[in-house]
């Protein structure tokens, strides 16, 4: 917890007009979208730890747009366009093709690329689907009918945690271990590729890359 609670709600009140304003003339008032930012604002001081080496405004922000959703929600306004559906039904049939081949799942950096969109974009149709909810797929029947799906999505502040807990845990990693990580998973290099970079072997990639991605699902708690 933040000794100044006061100053820190001062010194913090422009992070959360900069969320409030992503939900602007969506069918609620500024002024009630700033109530509920504040008040996860509030939340977010109370519960802040700063032994865990983030700084207050990064975590803050998915606890804030967390209560501006939730007022969304509580208020029935949130209407899904279905282009957003779309994107992301799209985005959850990469991932699980995915996660059946590897094992793993793809991170919201590699979905954007292989969806030519921006990762902001995805995580903002995963977020308008809040799970579980029923989809219709962009497939249409000959007869004209649509399936539907039933599609388990996290939330945008869900994904914003994971990648602020994931960005702390590459930092504790050795120089070499993190230049290989950000090579294959966030520049998509192939093994190849980043060994030629790294001047070593193929080989030796790949036994460093899954030890480090042993020693990565530890840390996160996977």
């Amino acid at each position: 917890m933040v000794k100044d609670r006061n100053q820190a709600v001062e010194a913090n009140l422009g992070l959360v007009h900069s969320c409030c304003k992503r939900f602007a003339n969506r069918g609620i008032e500024y002024d009630e979208l700033f109530s509920a930012g504040c008040l996860g604002l509030i939340k977010a001081i109370d519960k802040f730890d700063e032994g865990k080496g983030f700084m207050l405004s990064t975590y803050a922000v998915p606890v804030i747009l967390g209560e501006i959703k939730q007022l969304f929600r509580d208020s029935g306004t949130v209407k899904v366009s279905r282009s957003l559906k779309d994107l992301a039904m799209k985005a959850h049939r990469l991932n699980d093709a995915y996660l059946k081949e590897t094992g793993s799942e793809l991170p919201l950096s590699e979905l954007a690329v292989r969806l030519e969109t921006e990762p902001e974009k995805i995580a903002e149709a995963l977020n308008a689907v809040m799970a579980p909810v029923s989809l219709t797929s962009a497939e249409e029947h000959e007869n004209g009918s649509e399936p539907e799906l039933a599609i388990p999505v996290e939330s945008v502040e869900e994904l914003l945690t994971e990648k602020m807990s994931l960005a702390a845990v590459l930092q504790e990693l050795p120089q070499e271990d993190k230049e290989l990580i950000i090579l294959r998973y966030f520049k998509h290099k192939t093994q190849q590729q980043t060994a030629d970079l790294l001047k070593i072997s193929q080989v030796q990639v790949s036994r460093k890359e899954k030890k480090i991605l042993l020693k990565l699902r530890e840390k996160l708690g996977g």
